[in-house]
């Protein structure tokens, strides 16, 4: 009994271990199918910015790590780190101005949403992991963008309680039009 099991166990991390040679570009296996694309991939812009609790407090920096999902939807997951099993704590939302600012009542925009060009000029935004030429691109195409915080995860909390929260970018000032 002892020998299968360590037949299966063998037989397992053989396949994982093949599995993650082929997902980093290793080898290749007839067993293995390419894994399906889904929703949770291509989040490969590497932003880095602090946030501004409502209570004032400024927390981070987080770890952004985007994608765009249409021409006016840039969607984010932020983390506390870049540990590989880092929690994810905030979701933002980087909306194009010409819909955010149509659509989006003043006295709610100056409450939940911050103006991405006036958070890059702050200099505390950082495009991470790839050429600068690359990076200003990125910082110039998120500054036509406002962005929503939904901050999910309390700071040091064992599980999160159901809260959300909206912090803001350090330097958001409030639209008068």
């Amino acid at each position: 009994m002892k020998s299968n099991t360590y037949a299966i166990v063998g037989t397992l991390g053989l396949a994982l271990l093949t599995g993650c040679a082929e997902m980093q570009g290793g080898g290749s296996s007839p067993a293995m199918a390419a894994p399906k694309p889904g929703p949770a991939q291509g989040y490969n812009i590497h932003v880095m910015a602090p946030h501004k609790f409502e209570d004032g407090t400024v927390h981070g920096p987080y770890h952004h790590y985007c994608k765009p999902v249409s021409t006016e939807i840039i969607q984010c997951l932020l983390f506390e780190s870049t540990d590989p099993n880092a929690i994810l704590t905030d979701v933002e939302y980087f909306v194009a101005k010409s819909v955010s600012r149509t659509q989006v009542p003043l006295e709610t925009w100056n409450k939940y949403y911050h103006d991405h060009e006036v958070e890059i000029a702050t200099g505390r935004v950082q495009v991470l992991d790839m050429p600068e030429s690359q990076a200003k691109e990125i910082a110039a195409i998120a500054a036509k963008t406002d962005g929503i915080i939904f901050h999910l995860w309390p700071d040091g909390a064992k599980a999160p309680n159901g809260m959300v929260g909206h912090p803001q970018s350090v330097g958001h000032k409030l639209r008068t039009e």
